[in-house]
């Protein structure tokens, strides 16, 4: 059977894919992979995880492959009783739907013994019941923390200066000199410069260190918006963990170590802009990492292109980066500079889409379907599943069964041509 979703293929698209060709070709009824999309049957005999909240909870089959991959399943039960818990407590289903995709750890607690005893607190407390199913579908995490009450004040905080557009200082709630109060004292003014919610909240729970700081907050918070930084991003919040964490010293070294590397002082700072994480970098990465790329044939300038174009391939492992360069170099015979000017394709998974994909490049070059040079690497391997399989796969009518083998690896390998 040429099963669609060997290897890892994702699943929501090419069911997207099934419906947009279906009716355009009839011949695609005739394959023997055409009744592998029924609904939740086909995801039954995948994933149990995938199977319980696409059937218990309506979800997608590409949103329950996502909160998959952070929870794993193992019975219906304690799931259950988790749904249970919070339907009895009046949560609606939209706000139940909204916790397991925030925090599907959620799960996996005991209802009994964990989630339980954590509600009846808060509502102990005089806590209203539209007030705590809103602020625990707000942020879901607190039900994962020890001192809920804490967290759950803290949010709630908030929340009631935010319908209200109060500019009290709501810091004045809190024990003054506790870490809370200056948890508290810096959301409000992250809040007083237009930071939404969805980011304000979880920096609130989290053990994140820029928010429990006062004088160097305000330091590093002046450096986030003197750089220009847009509050209503993530990127800001990033920013300021990262300056917040690096004393300035720490910071001027790190320059010093990109400069030796070829690149300029406003490189470093353009690129930080872009991906602020770029400053965590530890010197022996850096250093290990162009190491690397030149020793696969990539000059000092291509290697600092390839750094401002997606500075996250810093990061990447040596043992990836080679084993990935070297399959598109070697196997492919696509140019260094090709390559190059495509950095992100360092960071996608060579066996799951690397391969397949490149394998049916191969294919189609041996017939002399594509001409008889490579296309550009970003046309083979950045774009989508979706788009690949119209582009590269389905305007070959006759050749889609042998096609869709190779690239679900039905087909062995070792008989593919060799470009």
């Amino acid at each position: 059977m040429y099963s669609l979703i060997l290897h890892g293929r994702r699943f929501g698209e090419l069911q997207k894919w099934r419906q947009l060709r279906f009716s355009a070709s009839p011949y695609l009824n005739e394959l023997p992979f055409t009744n592998s999309f029924s609904s939740t049957t086909s995801i039954k005999g995948k994933n149990f995880t995938v199977s319980y909240l696409v059937d218990s909870l309506g979800l997608s089959s590409k949103l329950a492959e996502s909160i998959s991959r952070k929870v794993s399943l193992q019975g219906d039960r304690n799931p259950d009783s988790v749904l249970n818990l919070l339907k009895s407590h009046a949560f609606t289903d939209s706000q139940i739907s909204t916790i397991i995709n925030e925090y599907p750890q959620v799960l996996t607690l005991d209802a009994e013994k964990t989630l339980a005893p954590k509600l009846k607190l808060l509502l102990s407390r005089g806590a209203s019941t539209s007030e705590l199913t809103e602020i625990i579908s707000k942020v879901p995490e607190i039900l994962g923390k020890k001192s809920i009450s804490i967290y759950y004040d803290s949010v709630k905080c908030i929340l009631e200066g935010d319908k209200t557009s109060t500019n009290e200082k709501l810091s004045d709630s809190f024990p003054q000199g506790t870490s809370l109060e200056n948890k508290v004292r810096n959301v409000s003014v992250l809040r007083g410069l237009g930071m939404p919610q969805k980011l304000l909240l979880p920096l609130l729970i989290s053990k994140s260190q820029p928010i429990c700081g006062k004088d160097n907050f305000d330091a590093s918070l002046k450096k986030v918006i003197e750089m220009g930084f847009d509050p209503t991003t993530s990127k800001f919040v990033l920013a300021l963990r990262m300056l917040y964490q690096m004393s300035d010293k720490t910071i001027e070294e790190k320059v010093e170590v990109y400069k030796s590397l070829g690149f300029t002082v406003e490189d470093i700072w353009e690129i930080f802009r872009s991906t602020p994480t770029f400053l965590k970098v530890s010197k022996n990465k850096m250093l290990s990492s162009m190491e690397t790329f030149l020793g696969l044939g990539f000059s000092r300038d291509e290697f600092a292109t390839m750094v401002k174009r997606y500075p996250p391939c810093i990061e990447y492992s040596t043992e990836s980066v080679i084993k990935k360069t070297e399959f598109l170099l070697k196997k492919m015979n696509w140019t260094v500079k090709a390559v190059a000017l495509h950095p992100q394709v360092a960071g996608y998974s060579l066996e799951k889409r690397i391969v397949p994909r490149c394998n049916v490049i191969k294919a189609l070059l041996s017939k002399g379907l594509i001409g008889s040079e490579l296309p550009p690497v970003s046309s083979v391997l950045s774009c989508t599943d979706l788009k690949f399989l119209n582009k590269y796969v389905m305007k070959h009518d006759e050749l889609v069964p042998e096609l869709m083998a190779i690239y679900t690896g039905e087909v062995d390998q070792k008989s593919l041509p060799q470009h």
